[in-house]
Formats: C-alpha cells, structure tokens, sequence
C-alpha cells in the first residue's frame, strides 16, 4: 500500500484532493497533507513518502526547493508539480529536478488520478526490477561469504531446521552437499597478537587466515566456515574422495598444522588450533562442536599457539551430558522477547520431552530447567515493568521454595501456566494500550476539527511516529485517521445544518475548512446535494 503527501498553502486545495478522491482503489492507504514546504519536510523525515504532489508558489521555500531537497534525500519519492502558472520556465525546472509529472491548475480529479495511477505503475516496475532475480543473485553473491557463515553458525548454535528448509539453503547458498556425509570440524582461536589490534583490523586477518584454510585444504575437502559466537572460527570439512579413514585423519592433522605455521609465518601471529573427531551431517554437527568448545576450555584454556585433536584425550569416549533443547536457539528468553508465544510454548514442550526421555530420575537436571524457565520468565517481566509476584500470584511462591517440584510434570505444568499468564498479561496491556491511543486521537480531532488535524499533528500531540500511529489506529478501527476526520466533519456538518442557522461559510469555518466552496464540494460529493439543499429538506418540517 502507498503513502502520498499533499503539499498547498491553499487548505482547500490539499482538503479537496485528499478527501473526495478514492485513494483506496489506487492502492494509497494514506493521503498525508501539509500546508506548507516546512512542514512537509518534518513530515518527509519521519514518513516513507511514495508519492509528493506539491503546489510551486508558496511562503518561504518553493515546490521547485522542496522537490529538489526531495530528490536529494529521498530519492525514490516521486514527485508531481502543481501550479497555476503556465508557465514553461517551470516545466523545465521541474524536469531537471527530475519531476514525475506536471499538472496545471485547476485540475480536475480525473487528472490527478490518471497522473498517479500513471506514477504508481512506474513505481511498481522499479521495483519488480529491483527484485527481479538477476538483482536478487548479484546481490546474493555479494553477500554469499556473510550468509554461508550465517547458516553454518546457527546449525552450530543448535537451531532446528527441517531437511526441506535447509536443503534449499544450502543449494541457494553454493554450499557443498554434505548430506549424510562423514565430516569433520577444525577450530581456530586468534591468540594475543592479533586481540590488540581494532575490530576492522582483525576481520581483515580472519578473512586472511580463512583464504588461507581454502588454499591448503580445498584440493581435498570440501570446506564450509563461519566465525562463531564466542569469536572462534569453525572450519567444517568434507573429503572430497573415499580415502582411507586413518589417512584421511592424518592428512587432516598435516594440512591443520601446516595452517598454523602458515599463520605464524605470513601473519605474523599465532592462532590455536583443534581438529574435533568425525561425525555424521547434521545429526553430530551440535555435539561435535560442544565437544570441541569444551576441550579448548578445558586443554587448551589461556595458553596459546597450542595444536591438539580430539582423538588425544577421551572426551569423546564420555557422553556430552547436557539439555539440548534448553539451549539450543532460538532461546526462550529470544521467543519471548519477539512475542512468539507459540513458539515459546512448542520449545517448552520439546524441553520437557527431552528432560523427561533422558533425566527424569534426575533432580539435578530438572532443577537447571526450572532455574533457567524461571530466569526468562523473570527477564520478561522484568523488562516490561512488572513484577512476576503480581502477574503470577500463587505461583510466585514456587520460585522461593528451594526446590519447588518433584517431578518433571509438576515442572511442565507450572510452566505451561505461568506462559499462558505471561501472554494473557502482554496481550491485556497491547489492547488496553491501543484502545487509549485510538481514544486520544478521535479525543484530539474532536477538539480540534476547526484547526489542523493532520496525521503528523496528531502524532506530534500523542508523541508518537506517524506510520505507527497510522497502523495501530488502522488495526483497530479498520479505518483510516483521515477517513475519520472526514466522517466527522460531515456529520458535523449535518448537524450544525439541521439545528442553527448559521451561515454556509461559518459551518464551513467551524470544521476546518478555508473556504466555504471547498467544503461545499466536499459535502455534495458526500451527501448527493449541497449544504443548503440538506438544510432546506431538513428544516421544512419545522417551520
């Protein structure tokens, strides 16, 4: 949907064509008017605009002016001039300032809305071409190395992904298939040389020493990296033939090694290095890489310039004894900070599944999910300014019983209930808090019909972001803030015709519009008749 700004110093022009025309069938949901150059610029500054039709002659800055800060700043605005002048010297102005289209005054509805169905199908075709695939693939190839890595990381990190999501990632990405293979990982840790120098400076050297891992091991292995979140860099390696197992290890310890020497000697600096056990793809990727991370915090630790495998010790041989899908991403804590409440509850689920499979004999462990559930719960509630002993009543107390359940179900319900309380609470401040802004803003436009009841005012007053503003009271109210200032002043506009006698232009006065023609227009278009019309008909029983 397109945002279209009106720009006139004359308020009946702005009114005129922002309020009887049928935007909607254009596939404009918000006509936004400003009444002058100033404050279309405020506006322009807080509102994707797609669509500017500016009026030239006004106080201070021009349309031409305004156009051209436009084409500056927000170059993908369209711009459409509209003067009374016919003036050619203007037209040519305005085509180098790279004008979509010049229209002059007085124009007629049909005009303008030929004119910007004409700008938005250019609008439409940029952007078709912008995401047409021959963009999409130069673009993707910029960004391969950075999205490779990406998707390597969260695999790492222990994310789920279904075979028929990954898959077609990895295809899209160029990445070797390492389906159902047999693979191995390699981790490098940067050692205190190159920790001192900046973080520009030291992407410049993993980037190095990652060119240097393709050159010694892409004659044999397919290679696949990423820099982790603990700034490891992980190296996953596929044979490219079916060697030998045993010489397909030692190969790989030559080649590791070889990679740290050459670090040393055209870096200038040391790096630790790991070569895990092999394992299957996917299925051992998350435990080979815990495997790995927990030999080079307990072997190798601060020391540094150090090479091991793990076929040195016999961690492999002791079962990586953790809760995976506590910890694997996306968290609790992440889910429900983004208010994926389904999600949150499906990962609880998937939790106490695993806990009650693998440890349900275990108080140890079902104490770990207990501290960590209720340490996000806490977060959570916490960050939106509450406390959990309000929210959660009795289940409060649980938390202070040094070790509240006895069994995973008790855990699983409690849980699940305080999730429900949690959702049930955000979900009351969401609604109560729109509620408050749609009463504010209709509050606000019944106060001030007579003045300016501009979006960007009524933002301004609720000190809130226009677009924003606009969505929520959209989503409410399935009505556009313009369509109810419109419908207001109509029904204003009847009631003042039908129960005093002022005159056509002080009615006209007394909601917002400059002149008494103007609302008349308006009101017709509205009605089927004239303002004096209404009242006749009205008004001739009560004589």
């Amino acid at each position: 949907m397109y945002q279209i700004l009106i720009v006139d110093d004359e308020m009946h022009v702005v009114e005129r064509l922002a309020g009887t025309m049928d935007w909607e069938s254009l596939g404009v949901e918000t006509v936004h008017r400003a009444y002058s150059v100033q404050e279309a610029l405020v506006l322009l500054q807080t509102t994707t605009i797609d669509i500017l039709i500016t009026d030239i002659q006004m106080p201070g800055m021009t349309g031409l002016e305004l156009i051209a800060t436009v084409r500056e700043k927000w170059k993908r605005t369209k711009c459409i001039l509209l003067s009374g002048y016919a003036d050619f010297s203007y037209a040519q102005e305005a085509i180098h300032h790279g004008t979509a289209d010049y229209l002059l005054k007085p124009v007629s509805e049909e005009q303008v809305r030929e004119t910007v169905q004409r700008v938005l199908q250019q609008i439409q075709a940029e952007w078709e071409d912008i995401v047409s695939q021959q963009r999409i693939q130069h673009t993707l190839k910029e960004n391969l190395p950075l999205l490779k890595g990406n998707l390597l990381n969260e695999l790492l990190q222990g994310r789920r992904y279904g075979a028929d999501t990954w898959k077609p990632r990895m295809r899209e990405l160029s990445i070797p298939d390492f389906q159902d293979s047999p693979f191995a990982m390699i981790m490098v840790r940067m050692e205190e040389q190159f920790l001192h120098y900046d973080a520009h400076s030291l992407s410049l050297f993993e980037y190095a020493v990652s060119n240097i891992a393709e050159e010694l091991f892409s004659p044999h292995y397919d290679l696949w990296h990423c820099k982790d979140s603990h700034d490891y860099l992980v190296f996953m390696l596929k044979c490219k033939t079916s060697s030998i197992q045993t010489e397909v290890q030692q190969h790989l310890e030559r080649t590791s090694s070889e990679l740290q020497k050459a670090v040393s000697t055209y870096l200038k600096g040391k790096i630790s290095v790991l070569v895990s056990n092999w394992g299957q793809f996917p299925e051992d990727m998350t435990t080979l890489y815990n495997q790995a991370l927990s030999l080079f915090r307990k072997r190798i630790g601060s020391e540094h310039n150090l090479f091991m495998t793990a076929a040195d010790t016999k961690i492999h041989d002791e079962p990586y004894r953790t809760l995976q899908r506590l910890y694997e991403l996306p968290t609790l804590t992440q889910l429900l900070e983004a208010g994926r409440w389904i999600d949150a509850r499906e990962k609880l689920l998937a939790v106490f599944d695993e806990l009650n499979n693998q440890w349900s004999q275990s108080q140890e462990y079902v104490l770990e999910v207990f501290f960590t559930v209720s340490a996000a719960f806490s977060y959570i509630t916490h960050k939106n300014g509450k406390q959990l002993a309000e929210l959660m009543g009795p289940d409060y107390y649980k938390l202070t019983e040094g070790l509240p359940f006895r069994s995973v179900g008790m855990l699983r319900d409690w849980s699940l209930r305080v999730l429900d309380q949690l959702k049930a609470d955000m979900d009351k401040e969401v609604q109560d808090s729109r509620s408050l802004i749609v009463q504010r803003v209709q509050q606000f436009v019944d106060q001030h019909l007579s003045e300016d009841v501009s979006l960007q005012t009524i933002a301004d007053h609720i000190y809130l972001h226009p677009v924003y503003l606009s969505k929520i009271y959209k989503l409410e109210t399935n009505q556009n803030i313009t369509d109810y200032v419109f419908q207001l002043r109509m029904e204003k506009a009847a009631y003042l015709l039908k129960n005093n006698q002022e005159k056509i232009y002080e009615i006209a006065e007394k909601l917002g519009y400059q002149r008494a023609h103007s609302f008349i227009h308006v009101f017709k278009k509205h009605y089927n008749m004239t303002p004096q019309e209404y009242r006749d008909i009205h008004t001739a029983g009560k004589l």
